[in-house]
């Protein structure tokens, strides 16, 4: 999640002198809470007296880089890097009006980062992991327009100069139990390890729940492969974030056979789509995944099942419609907002056809009474495509990219839309003529060694599910550079 926001609690939801106080008060408990848990870990696994583990994965803006010295084997500490380029442009498409969430034509915007991921091994196959990180730049239109945004790479908050974050501080536990050994090599938030194919994994502090859950070998990384959110999430996973897509909190895997299960428990934000996460947990999510490995004629494959249960205050949308004509406004959210809970589920696909070809598809569903709390404005969506590796033309780096989303709104958003209201990315101040919002993405990324450019198209019908507006063409560049 990467975004700015004009109807949302950003620049309100954290601005006063006590939300900072209880903010800061909160980061300590759930900092001392984590380490807690880190030396309750530490215990256990010296117990098992196992080897050192990995992590499952990483964000889906880092992939498994290059092994170097700094990561080796059995090395206590770990260094990596990256620095990502990316800017975008709209065409002349067709718009007669536009409201305070509309995406312009003829608009060009871009953002640059640059992160270090800094590794320590605490004890038997536990990591600290650190990734302080300088953003700078802005999503087309402040990141806004668009339900399926065009680009992972921009956040909710945008800005000139650059600034800096400390995007996550985890430790991560892995408890071998037994079964077939793997070897897994380094990599961002990844050490090289010996881990055993049945195993516990509980992970703590902060970190992005998409780290854990809805992770897609094929389309999950808008650094080096999709840009587009509804690509490279399911649209309708509303997790738990704040602006820059983080959260505080822990989850629990098990590997079991060709099964693995996940629970977390993560931190909303203070207010619906804020910078500022909610002091006390008094708001939170709950994410729990089953995820089965296969393999179809000798090609690996997995299927994930995804739900997520959101409790906070948040508004119902008829409400909000009410409340606007009661009072001659547009509908408003924040005077209509009560302790309410929301969920979704979704379903995650990937498969291997070829070695040069894998095939992706996501479905998902979420409820669509209720105002989107984090992520953006879909209730319904489903997504296929495929990655092709550039071993056919003997460019085994490449990598070449093809997909297509629908994403579709409820009956009460598209509503709450047309009489004028805000969504959390969206809105054209009317919607007097809505469709499903219709996404086509391509992309090649040439690698240079290090350094990797990537050319992207993405082709959008009715943007913001106006048939009034668009289509729109967006033309991307993209500079990943891996250290």
């Amino acid at each position: 999640m990467r975004r700015d926001q004009k109807q949302s609690g950003l620049g309100r939801g954290g601005s006063s002198l006590s939300r900072k106080r209880a903010a800061t008060a909160f980061r300590a408990t759930a900092s001392a809470s984590a380490w807690a848990m880190a030396l309750a870990l530490g215990a256990m696994g010296n117990a098992y007296g196992q080897v050192d583990q990995p992590s499952r994965g990483s964000h889906p803006a880092e992939k498994s880089g290059p092994s170097s010295a700094a990561a080796s084997s059995w090395a206590r500490f770990a260094v990596f890097g990256q620095a990502t380029y990316t800017e975008q442009e709209t065409d002349a498409f067709h718009a007669p009006y536009a409201g305070a969430n509309s995406l312009s034509p003829h608009s060009g915007r871009e953002t640059a980062d640059a992160t270090l991921y800094l590794g320590v091994r605490l004890w038997h196959g536990a990591e600290l992991w650190v990734d302080p990180e300088t953003d700078q730049g802005f999503g087309l239109d402040d990141t806004l327009g668009l339900a399926g945004f065009s680009s992972g790479e921009a956040y909710k908050v945008g800005r000139k100069a650059p600034y800096f974050r400390l995007q996550r501080a985890f430790i991560r536990q892995t408890l071998n139990l037994g079964g077939e050994p793997a070897a897994v090599d380094a990599g961002p938030n990844q050490f090289a390890m010996q881990q055993s194919a049945d195993r516990l994994v509980v992970t703590a502090g902060k970190l992005s729940v998409v780290d854990i859950f809805d992770v897609n070998r094929y389309a999950h990384d808008p650094r080096a492969d999709f840009l587009n959110w509804s690509v490279i999430d399911a649209g309708t996973f509303d997790y738990a974030a704040d602006a820059w897509g983080y959260s505080v909190g822990a989850a629990a895997e098990w590997y079991t056979g060709p099964w693995a299960w996940r629970a977390g428990l993560f931190d909303l934000s203070d207010v619906p789509n804020s910078a500022v996460l909610e002091p006390g947990l008094h708001e939170y999510q709950v994410d729990l995944e089953a995820e089965h490995r296969h393999e179809l004629l000798g090609r690996p494959g997995k299927i994930d099942i995804t739900l997520f249960e959101s409790r906070g205050r948040m508004a119902l949308l008829q409400d909000a419609i009410a409340y606007g004509e009661a009072t001659g406004l547009s509908p408003q959210l924040t005077p209509v907002r009560r302790y309410r809970k929301r969920d979704g589920v979704s379903l995650n696909i990937e498969q291997q056809l070829t070695t040069n070809i894998g095939l992706f598809a996501r479905l998902g569903d979420a409820g669509g009474n209720v105002e989107t709390y984090e992520f953006t404005d879909i209730d319904r969506t489903v997504s296929v495509g495929t990655s092709v590796n550039g071993g056919p033309w003997h460019r085994p780096a490449d990598t070449l990219g093809l997909a297509g989303v629908v994403n579709v709104l409820s009956r009460d958003r598209r509503r709450y839309l047309a009489a004028g209201g805000l969504g959390v990315l969206i809105g054209d101040g009317k919607l007097p003529h809505a469709g499903h919002e219709d996404v086509l993405e391509t992309y090649y990324e040439l690698a240079l060694s290090a350094v990797h450019v990537t050319l992207d198209y993405q082709w959008v019908g009715n943007p913001a599910y106006n048939r009034d507006r668009g289509p729109v063409s967006i033309f991307a560049v993209r500079v990943h550079l891996a250290l």
